[in-house]
């Protein structure tokens, strides 16, 4: 019998942590071993020192097939209310520290991602795809509605008429459809995903830590805001960032003013040179 840990792996290379679902077997569906698995690895990388990018993806031909119907749905109603709602905080409880962590985040889909599985890759900041990937909410061909954050997923990510079209239908779409709806950012062929997840994950690498934290909250809370609460906002947010790093906006306006070494509008300053 392998072990719980195995349900995930870890292999962490130049500062990008590879994280991946790892039940090939089952098309990567999420169980309840490995919900609870991923909220343990989240806390292991979150605030290591060793990694600047996190990536999702997953093992073999799936990203993740989303829920197992067995052990997700099945087992766990077979033991009442008590089991569901116990599932349903493991899974939501580490989609929703997803969204919140604190290194920016990529989902690499290299294969199925359906149902359950938007949760995670709307909980990734960025999205890269193969064109080969496969996306669809199954929830509709087997007798309920998406979900567990899905719907919302759903219609935060798409316009009306393609979430529309995808919850009704189930129907799938691929990479490239997936990248013209919004739902990832691009789509690649599948043997650059990787290359290419590699390449956006050095872009955030490159920039100050704190403002990537800051920034990507900043994203997530204001489209809830009207625009003055959002000004609002934003301003504290950046007060917050500049008490954690008080040296990272003078070293920038340093190089771009006194050195003139850098363009902001063209890529990062040089982090090396920062004061800590």
């Amino acid at each position: 019998m392998s072990d719980d840990k195995d349900v995930v792996s870890v292999r962490i290379e130049d500062r990008i942590a590879w994280v991946k679902f790892n039940r090939p077997n089952k098309r990567n569906a999420m169980s309840p071993t490995l919900n609870r698995r991923m909220m343990e690895v989240l806390d292991e990388l979150e605030f290591s020192d060793e990694i600047g990018v996190l990536v999702l993806g997953g093992e073999g031909t799936a990203w993740s097939a989303g829920m197992d119907l067995q052990e997700y749905f099945r087992d766990t109603e077979a033991e009442g209310l008590k089991g569901i709602r116990r599932s349903q905080r493991e899974s939501y409880g580490w989609f929703r520290r997803l969204r919140t962590f604190h290194k920016p985040t990529i989902a690499m889909v290299n294969g199925w991602c359906f149902g359950g599985g938007w949760g995670p890759l709307f909980a990734c900041d960025l999205a890269i795809s193969a064109d080969e990937a496969k996306y669809g909410l199954s929830e509709i061909n087997w007798g309920i509605l998406p979900g567990g954050g899905v719907t919302k997923v759903a219609v935060d990510l798409l316009s009306m008429r393609d979430a529309m079209w995808a919850t009704l239908t189930g129907e799938l779409i691929d990479g490239k459809k997936a990248a013209e709806w919004k739902l990832v950012n691009e789509s690649v062929p599948l043997e650059r995903l990787e290359e290419r997840t590699r390449e956006v994950a050095n872009i955030l690498l490159q920039k100050n830590p704190i403002a990537l934290r800051y920034a990507k909250e900043a994203v997530r809370r204001v489209v809830h805001m009207s625009y003055d609460d959002a000004e609002d906002y934003l301003v504290r947010m950046q007060e917050a960032a500049n008490s954690f790093d008080p040296n990272g906006r003078k070293e920038g306006m340093r190089q771009f003013l006194d050195e003139k070494t850098y363009k902001p509008g063209l890529g990062a300053y040089d982090l090396s040179k920062q004061k800590q």
